[in-house]
């Protein structure tokens, strides 16, 4: 599996300044090879989770084309791509995304049941209990504190296997012990056969755990030796 991003550029529409539209990431082009931990470091606002939901398949760059086994993911139709992430990528969102009205395992198997796949439960426990909410199983999202939703959405994200994972900032609500644990097993992940892991963020504990590092500023990324 590779994941390849050629010239995509993203920009928004707006009506203030002397343009009627900006580039939240400029003009670009990015591979995302197997068995690597991809770590981009910048600022809030400098175009880092624009640039993640255009390689995950979730927002269309306003140009070029993001490649995945050589297939342009947005050639696909809604109902294909979906089903394509769902099967074979994985995002760890930024923001809470736990359904509410679902318990914890619950909450992580869900993308396992959306096709009418066989849940991996085993699975799911055996990540719940790598992240250290095994206990909490049964328990309902609002019993539980950000950290723990946080570990609850990375297990939902990797449960199912996928070829590439994406995290959003996936240590921003952790303490220093959890935050180890998280970016060790992500790393981990990425070193599984044909797996990749791409991780976003503006921390610096995550940079002793890059196989590649970036950095994003103002909407450019630039290459740095780790």
């Amino acid at each position: 599996m590779l994941l390849q991003a050629e010239n995509i550029s993203r920009t928004f529409f707006r009506n203030a300044g002397s343009s009627n539209y900006f580039y939240a990431v400029f003009p670009m082009s990015i591979e995302i090879p197997p068995e690597t931990a991809t770590v981009l470091m910048g600022r809030s606002g400098s175009g880092k989770t624009t640039l993640l939901n255009m390689l995950s398949g979730i927002l269309q760059p306003s140009d070029g084309k993001v490649l995945m086994d050589g297939t342009d993911l947005y050639s696909r139709k809604d109902a294909e791509l979906s089903r394509f992430r769902n099967e074979r990528i994985g995002v760890i969102p930024q923001a809470r995304s736990a359904v509410d009205t679902l318990t914890v395992a619950e909450n992580i198997l869900l993308p396992g049941k959306l096709y009418g796949k066989t849940a991996p439960a085993e699975e799911a426990r055996r990540w719940m209990e790598t992240f250290e909410i095994a206990h909490l199983a049964d328990a309902m999202p609002r019993e539980l504190s950000g950290g723990e939703l946080r570990r609850m959405a990375i297990a939902r994200a990797i449960v199912q296997d996928p070829d590439i994972l994406f995290a959003d900032e996936p240590t921003g609500d952790l303490d220093d012990e959890n935050t180890e644990k998280v970016l060790s097993a992500l790393y981990a992940y990425a070193h599984r056969k044909n797996k990749a892991v791409f991780i976003v963020t503006h921390e610096n504990d995550a940079v002793k755990y890059a196989d590649r590092l970036f950095r994003m500023e103002n909407g450019r990324m630039l290459q740095q030796e780790n």
